[in-house]
């Protein structure tokens, strides 16, 4: 097992992900928003993995911010999608709370890493 398996943070990332994945196939999104959506989220996940493989204090951090902005960048396309009525209010609140628990775990690892 990776080290990065084993981090909680990982497997929230991968949960939302999932989540994420699903409601890309139950909504019509014009191509550049879908994309980016997923790969976003995807970033995420991918950035916490690769974070936690880095010897560093710096790099791990370097990383794990970058996971931190791609949970911002999410939280600005679903804001975008709940105001052009394409993500119903009770997905959003779903989406946005995984997001912050998201931002939060991250902050604290980044912080851990000054």
């Amino acid at each position: 097992m990776f080290d990065f398996e084993k981090l909680a943070v990982y497997s929230k990332a991968k949960t939302f992900n999932k989540k994420v994945h699903y409601f890309l196939t139950t909504v019509t999104l014009d191509r550049s928003t879908n994309s980016q959506l997923r790969r976003a989220s995807l970033s995420i996940m991918l950035n916490i993995a690769e974070g936690a493989g880095r010897i560093s204090k710096p790099d791990k951090r370097h990383f794990y911010v970058i996971a931190r902005g791609s949970t911002f960048e999410c939280v600005a396309i679903f804001d975008f999608l709940k105001e052009i009525q394409k993500v119903e209010q009770t997905q959003f609140e779903s989406f946005y709370q995984d997001l912050e628990e998201l931002s939060r775990m991250l902050f604290s690892m980044i912080k851990s890493l000054k």
